[in-house]
């Protein structure tokens, strides 16, 4: 079985005020285990002040893997669209 690199844009849930990324950063990066190797979370700007958190993981290239892990993301709470910015094979 093959390896998938992919990379998320995991923006703040526009319905609430004061979304903290810098604790949605930290959880995402404590979703690694033995399925996901979290790489690389960063914090970008995205406009006027505004934040998003650029999640970098391989996983393996099984069904329904990349579903999983973007579920785990999105029940972080603060987060809002999960956008896949790439995916690759390695």
């Amino acid at each position: 079985m093959g390896m998938v690199a992919m990379t998320y844009k995991v923006n703040p849930d526009a319905d609430m005020e004061d979304v903290d990324t810098s604790m949605i950063a930290s959880t995402v990066q404590g979703l690694g285990d033995d399925t996901y190797n979290v790489q690389l979370v960063e914090i970008k700007p995205l406009a006027f002040g505004l934040k998003f958190v650029q999640v970098h993981v391989v996983m393996n290239d099984g069904e329904g893997l990349a579903d999983a892990f973007e579920e785990k993301m999105s029940s972080i709470s603060g987060v809002g669209e999960i956008e896949v910015i790439s995916m690759g094979l390695l």
